[in-house]
C-alpha cells in the first residue's frame, strides 16, 4: 500500500472503515476514544527527539503559536493529554492520520492512518505489557504475522551499571537508539579506538586558545572552555573493561525464543547484576503473556530489537510483520515508554510520570494484506 494520496476514494473508505473497527475493538476492551490535534508544538517534539525529527516530520510556522509539526504519531499528544489531568489507571484509543517524510523510501506512505491503544497503569506493568500485546495480536489475527519482541530496558540497565563516569553512561544512553554511534562510543570509551589527532593536540596543549584565531560562531569562550574541560575529564577516565564490553555484546547477541532468551539473560546477569531487575521484569512479562494465551515457547525475543526506530521506548518493545512481504514496514508495533511520561509530566506538575505502554496498527496494511489472503480487514 503505497502513497495514501493516490488511493481511490473506495479504497480510502475501506481503510478508514478498518481504522474505525480497530478503534471500536480497543474501545470494547475498555479504552476511552480520544481525538488528538494534527498540529503539535515543534519545540516539544524537538526536546524529545532532537533535531533528527526535522528530517522526518512536516514543519510549519504560525504567527501566534510559533513553529508547529504535523502529527508524526499519537503517543506524544495522548501522553500530554493524560499528564494534564487524566485519572489512573487509564486506557485510551484513537484513529487518524500521521505524517512522516519518506525521502529514502518512496514506496512507503508519507501520510497514513494509525489506530492504537495506550495504557497508563503502574499497578502491574507486566500485566499491562501483556494486555497491549494481546490486544494488538487480536486486532491483526488472521493475517499470519510474525511477532518480534525485545526489551530495551535490559540494555539500559547494563549501561547504567557500567564502572565508568556518569558522563560516559549518559552519552551511551543518548545513543542507545543509534547502534552505530553507540558502538563507536563504546569502543572509544573502552580504549579500542584511536583518539583523533585534532583532539589529541587539543588535550595536549597547555593553552588551547593560544593559537586560536578570532572568535567565530555562536558559542561563547566560556562554553568552549567547559567543553574542553569535559574532554580532558573524559581522557582521564579509565577505560571500560573488556569484560563489561563483552557482557554488553553478549546481551545484544541474544536472539532466541522467549524462554531460552530469558535463561540466557539470567546467565549473563550472574556476571552483570545491574540487569537482574530488568531480566526479572522480562520473566514477569513472559508469565503475563502466557496467562493471556500467548505461546511464549514460539515467541521470538531479540535483545537488540527496536533500537533503530523506537526512540522513546525504554522497556518492552514489539512488532508484527508480514514475512511474505519483507518490503512492508511493521503492520503493528508498540512498547513501554515510562520515561516519556516523566519528561512530558514536568510541564504538568507531574515529574514522577506514570508507567505506560501502547501499541499501534496500520489499517492500510491490514486492508492490503487482508485482500491478498482473501480475509476480512
Amino acid at each position: 500500500m503505497a502513497v495514501w494520496q493516490g488511493h481511490s476514494p473506495e479504497l480510502r473508505a475501506q481503510v478508514r472503515a478498518c481504522a474505525a473497527r480497530l478503534r471500536d475493538g480497543f474501545a470494547a476492551s475498555g479504552a476511552v476514544p480520544v481525538e488528538c490535534p494534527i498540529l503539535l508544538p515543534a519545540a516539544t517534539l524537538l526536546d524529545l527527539y532532537g533535531e533528527d525529527i526535522r528530517g522526518r516530520a512536516y514543519v510549519t510556522s504560525d504567527a501566534l503559536r510559533g513553529e508547529q509539526m504535523m502529527r508524526p504519531d499519537f503517543t506524544v499528544p495522548v501522553v500530554q493529554m493524560h499528564m494534564n489531568g487524566g485519572a489512573e489507571p487509564a486506557r485510551y484509543t484513537y484513529a487518524g492520520e500521521v505524517f512522516r517524510r519518506q525521502e529514502e523510501d518512496e514506496a512507503r506512505a508519507n501520510e497514513y492512518l494509525q489506530a492504537g491503544v495506550e495504557i497508563f497503569d503502574g499497578a502491574d506493568p507486566a500485566g499491562a505489557d501483556a494486555e497491549v500485546f494481546a490486544l494488538i495480536r487480536a486486532a491483526t489475527a488472521g493475517l499470519s504475522l510474525r511477532a518480534a519482541t525485545g526489551d530495551i530496558g535490559i540494555l539500559m540497565a547494563a549501561v547504567g551499571g557500567l564502572q565508568t563516569s556518569e558522563a560516559r553512561k549518559a552519552a551511551l544512553m543518548r545513543h542507545i537508539w543509534r547502534p552505530r554511534r553507540f558502538r563507536s562510543l563504546l569502543d572509544r570509551f573502552a580504549g579500542r579506538a584511536e583518539v583523533p589527532p585534532t583532539r589529541a593536540a587539543l588535550l595536549a596543549a597547555a593553552d588551547p586558545f593560544a593559537a586560536a584565531g578570532p572568535q567565530l560562531g555562536l558559542r561563547s569562550r566560556e562554553e568552549v572552555e567547559i567543553r574542553i574541560a569535559a574532554l580532558k575529564a573524559d581522557a582521564d577516565t579509565p577505560p571500560v573493561s573488556d569484560r563489561e564490553v563483552a557482557l554488553i555484546d553478549a546481551i545484544l547477541a541474544v536472539r532466541e525464543t522467549l524462554p531460552f532468551a530469558l535463561e540466557h539473560l539470567r546467565d549473563i546477569a550472574v556476571d552483570m547484576p545491574s540487569i537482574s531487575s530488568a531480566v526479572e521484569g522480562l520473566a514477569a512479562r513472559a508469565q503475563a503473556l502466557e496467562t493471556r494465551g500467548v505461546d511464549i515457547a514460539a515467541l521470538d525475543f531479540e535483545a537488540a530489537y527496536g533500537r533503530t526506530h523506537m526512540e522513546y521506548y525504554d522497556g518492552f518493545v514489539f512488532g508484527f510483520y508480514a514475512e511474505a512481504r519483507p518490503d512492508l514496514p511493521p503492520v503493528a508495533s508498540g512498547g513501554r515508554y515510562d520515561a516519556l511520561t516523566r519528561v512530558l509530566g514536568r510541564s504538568a506538575g507531574r515529574p514522577e510520570g506514570i508507567p505506560a505502554v501502547g501499541g499501534v496498527v496500520r489499517p492500510g496494511l491490514v486492508v492490503e494484506l487482508g485482500a491478498q489472503i482473501g480475509g476480512e480487514s
